[in-house]
C-alpha cells in the first residue's frame, strides 16, 4: 500500500488504527476523520505471522508490529473486529488469543479502544450485515476514494473496521447518544 499521507493527523482530525485480528495474518488500517465526519487514508498494512517458529511467536511478532504502527502513525482512537465462531473452536480460540494480543498492547499505552462485531461493520458500510468481503472491500475503496488497485483482504478488513468507528463516533456527536449505546444498538 502507499506511503501514509502524514505521520500525524492535521489539526481537527482524528486518527483512527483499525484491526482486523488474525493469528496468520493481523490487517492494520489507518484512517484520519474530519470534524464533519468526512475520512481520509493513511496506510493499511497485513502483519504476516506465519514466519513466526511457534503460535506464542507469532502473538510476539503481532505486539512487535502493532507497537511500531503505534509509534509510527500515533493514533488517538483504535478500533478492532470482535471474534466470530468461524470454523472451528480451536480457530475462534486463536483468533481469541490475537485479539487479546493486540487488545493488551493498545492498552498498555492507554489509548481508547473500541470493539465491532462484524455484522455490525459489515452493516455500516454495506447495507447488511450479511454482505461478502468484495462489498465490503468495494465500499471501502468508495468511501476512502482509492483507486482500484488491489487491498490485502486483511487490511481492507482493517480499514472497514476503522471505517464503522468514524461512522459510529460521527453519529454519536450528532446524536448526543453514547458511542457504546450505538454499537448495542447497531447503528
Amino acid at each position: 500500500m502507499p506511503n501514509p499521507q502524514s505521520p500525524i493527523p492535521n489539526p481537527g482530525h482524528v486518527r483512527i488504527l483499525g484491526i482486523d485480528p488474525g493469528s496468520q495474518r493481523t490487517g492494520l488500517g489507518v484512517i484520519d476523520m474530519a470534524a464533519d465526519g468526512r475520512c481520509t487514508f493513511v496506510a493499511a498494512r497485513a502483519l504476516k505471522l506465519l514466519d513466526a517458529e511457534d503460535f506464542p511467536s507469532r502473538l510476539g511478532l503481532l505486539c512487535e508490529g502493532l507497537e511500531a504502527a503505534l509509534d509510527e502513525f500515533g493514533p488517538m482512537q483504535v478500533a478492532i473486529e470482535t471474534v466470530f465462531m468461524d470454523k472451528s473452536a480451536t480457530s475462534a480460540l486463536k483468533l481469541g488469543h490475537a485479539r487479546g494480543a493486540a487488545l493488551a498492547t493498545v492498552v498498555r499505552r492507554r489509548i481508547p479502544i473500541s470493539e465491532y462485531a462484524p455484522r455490525l461493520i459489515k452493516q455500516s458500510l454495506v447495507g447488511r450485515g450479511a454482505a461478502d468481503k468484495q462489498q465490503v472491500q468495494h465500499m471501502v475503496r468508495l468511501l476512502l476514494n482509492l483507486p482500484e488497485v488491489k487491498l490485502q483482504a486483511d487490511a481492507a478488513d482493517a480499514l472497514a473496521v476503522a471505517l464503522t468507528h468514524a461512522h459510529v463516533s460521527a453519529t454519536a456527536q450528532r446524536t448526543g447518544i453514547a458511542t457504546h449505546q450505538l454499537r448495542r444498538r447497531g447503528a
